[in-house]
């Protein structure tokens, strides 16, 4: 059994950019990419900012050399191009050459194509392409299409956990690698904008009308977005030669089943969760050097999550903050994401600044970093993501 995965490759696009560059030219800019909806049409398009990716489906489409009029769906757009530049920045130029598999997380699917064509398909009378993306609608077609353009076919799955989707991918990939089943695997996720969740959230009543502010005292909420991130991670044998830009050390999952959409006043699976990855890596909370926290913005979520960190930490809590302030909210797709962003962190000694916060949360000791900090190093980072059901994972990435 392989005790270390390696992660040598990375690959992002989300509203603070379209590539790995752009996203550090972003963060070091402090930039947020929150604003407004373009490509939705919806009765809400002026009533929230969000994190979108602006760029049509037909410039996505150009941008990864496709016919404009390809049948792929938002959500499968937006994963190749992640997955392609995590593959080309792992140097992987044959996937025969070792066992590849990929594991892709995504929560709404085709959900932005198929709302648009759904009563159009049920009408006998209607013809059309539309079908292409009716059938194009479960969340395992966008692997499968994301697969068949890397080429992949060891192994193929699709994770589906609410927000917590990517990083439990990320932590199958690693539980392949260590079982011998595979020697390498892309691992993230990817979703996109839509109606459906847009919808969904504002009946929740926990969209913020402004820029989000996670941790702040007055926080109203969180602002979604759109994207996809993914990491590639590989066996010591898989990875010989190769630039390591970090170790995958730790990672656990738990379910407190608390609420259907609310965590638990005590933080009780993200505390579990936090708690198992420490046990995977063999590592210590005085280890981490920086918490890449889920912090959505919400009420709830930032004081659950705030207590389980003050449970597990004590009164030493190291450097904390949420990214979600640049990105906005990308559910499925947030683990995958951040992680790039814990890899980031670790190769440029990078502490992201929690944006917009102004007001101390009077129920936590703990406050989050304001400003970008470069001037220690980062050799741990916990991230955190947290889902609808209860469903909690905790990463921790650790310099090679």
């Amino acid at each position: 059994m392989d005790k270390n995965i390696y992660v040598t490759g990375i690959g992002i696009i989300s509203a603070i950019g379209d590539n790995v560059a752009e996203t550090l030219d972003s963060v070091r800019k402090q930039k947020s990419g929150i604003g407004s909806l373009d490509n939705i049409e919806t009765r809400h398009k002026n009533d929230i900012p969000v994190g979108e990716v602006k760029h049509t489906n037909a410039e996505l489409s150009k941008l990864l050399g496709f016919s404009p009029e390809t049948k792929i769906t938002r959500t499968t757009l937006l994963g190749i191009v992640a997955a392609k530049e995590a593959m080309e920045s792992a140097g992987i130029k044959d996937v025969k050459e070792f066992r590849t598999g990929l594991i892709s997380a995504n929560s709404v699917g085709g959900m932005a194509m198929t709302e648009m064509y759904y009563k159009d398909f049920l009408n006998p009378e209607k013809k059309g392409d539309f079908v292409d993306y009716i059938l194009n609608h479960d969340c395992g077609d966008s692997t499968e299409a994301i697969a068949n353009v890397l080429g992949i076919k060891d192994h193929i799955s699709t994770i589906s956990t609410a927000c917590s989707s990517s990083a439990n991918s990320i932590m199958l990939g690693a539980r392949l690698i260590k079982n011998n089943i595979v020697d390498r695997v892309i691992v993230g996720g990817t979703d996109s904008l839509s109606k459906f969740t847009i919808n969904g959230f504002m009946t929740l009543m926990i969209l913020d009308k402004e820029k989000c502010k996670p941790f702040d005292a007055e926080r109203k909420g969180l602002n979604l977005g759109e994207g996809a991130g993914f990491i590639v991670l590989e066996s010591e044998k898989a990875a010989a030669g190769k630039e390591i830009l970090c170790e995958l050390s730790g990672y656990g999952n738990a379910n407190d089943a608390y609420h259907q959409t609310a965590s638990s006043p005590t933080g009780e699976g993200a505390y579990l969760a936090m708690e198992k990855a420490f046990k995977v890596s063999g590592l210590k909370p005085a280890d981490i050097d920086y918490i890449n926290a889920h912090g959505t913005g919400t009420g709830v979520n930032d004081l659950s999550e705030g207590t389980a960190i003050e449970r597990l930490f004590g009164n030493k809590v190291p450097a904390i903050s949420s990214t979600k302030a640049f990105t906005g909210h990308t559910l499925g797709a947030c683990g995958g994401i951040e992680a790039v962003l814990s890899v980031l962190a670790i190769k440029y000694n990078m502490v992201y600044p929690n944006l917009n916060l102004v007001h101390q949360m009077s129920e936590l000791t703990f406050t989050p970093v304001k400003e970008l900090s470069t001037d220690k190093p980062i050799n741990h980072v916990l991230s955190n993501s947290f889902g609808f059901g209860g469903n909690s994972s905790a990463l921790i990435f650790s310099r090679h």
